[in-house]
């Protein structure tokens, strides 16, 4: 015979949070323990943290302190603020926080804490359960645990975030220096992106400057939309006609790359003189050459873009 598990209400296990729940989970850290897989002990109650009071200091298996919260209730903002109060407090690198009713949002935070902080954030949910007649049990849950996965996209969005702030301070000193050598791209808006670019005079053509890491760009794109594949071929053919007198005006080689796997098309010169992930004592080296080979490109090509038949 099989009986059924019933879910019994916490009040009724645990009458009072500080006086019932709290004693308990002292004298049975194992159960906890076995839940996050890890080896707390010698729980301390109500240690000092300012003027708050921590409800659990434990140990981790190398002696640093473990901060625990308990919630017979659904998580609120105040008892993760506390979490996080508590933890820089008893200089903790591990915080556990355990509630009946971890809410979407809590669920949330704590995995961006395990992202994006060294500390180790772990969430609990407390139930507690019966079969048939049997004496109520604790069930507790892991909803979320630090891991490596965790840290490494926590990893991944700082160096986005990084690189969007280098790409956006390169691009607001090159278009600023640009001005003074050209009007072509005086309207065009700094960008975190890898590109930044304006019309050529011709819908689908656009003057684009790129950075990388270590270099930079200037192209003619030729990009006329959706269903324009042939037309992208045939602006490109075109230009390509004039590849020497075009070369001869830019005064060096330039890439031309029909791109026959794409729909579009590109003329390019790439530069390896540096990018954004150098060092920024460079960039005006940098910048002023890039600059420099988008005003000889626009010279070259413009007499023949006017020309173009599309």
């Amino acid at each position: 015979m099989i009986g059924k598990l019933q879910r019994v209400p916490l009040r009724e296990v645990w009458k009072n949070e500080a006086q019932d729940f709290i004693p308990w989970l002292q004298e049975n850290l194992d159960v906890l323990n076995g839940v996050i897989d890890r080896s707390f002990e010698s729980a301390e109650r109500e240690e000092a943290a300012g003027s708050f009071s921590v409800d659990l200091v434990a140990e981790d298996e190398a002696g640093n302190p473990v901060v625990i919260e308990c919630q017979l209730g659904k998580s609120d903002h105040d008892h993760l603020g506390k979490l996080l109060t508590y933890l820089t407090a008893v200089e903790a690198k591990t915080a556990v926080w355990l509630t009946a009713e971890p809410r979407a949002e809590h669920v949330g935070a704590v995995t961006w804490l395990n992202e994006s902080t060294a500390a180790s954030f772990f969430l609990v949910k407390v139930e507690a359960i019966r079969i048939g007649d049997s004496p109520a049990a604790p069930l507790l849950t892991l909803i979320v645990g630090p891991s490596e996965e965790a840290r490494d996209a926590g990893r991944t969005k700082e160096d986005v975030a990084e690189r969007h702030v280098l790409r956006l301070r390169f691009w607001s000193l090159l278009l600023d220096k640009a001005k003074n050598r050209t009007k072509l791209h005086a309207k065009t808006s700094p960008s975190q992106y890898h590109w930044v670019g304006t019309g050529a005079g011709i819908r689908g053509l656009g003057y684009n400057y790129t950075v990388t890491q270590h270099g930079t760009s200037v192209e003619l794109y030729i990009d006329r939309g959706k269903d324009a594949r042939e037309e992208n071929k045939a602006i490109y053919d075109q230009l390509a006609r004039n590849k020497a007198e075009v070369e001869r005006e830019f005064g060096e080689p330039l890439e031309w790359e029909r791109l026959e796997s794409k729909r579009a098309c590109r003329i390019v010169k790439r530069l390896e003189l540096g990018g954004y992930r150098d060092d920024e004592e460079k960039w005006p080296e940098v910048q002023d050459a890039t600059i420099d080979a988008m005003v000889r490109l626009e010279k070259a090509l413009k007499p023949y873009i006017s020309r173009l038949r599309v």
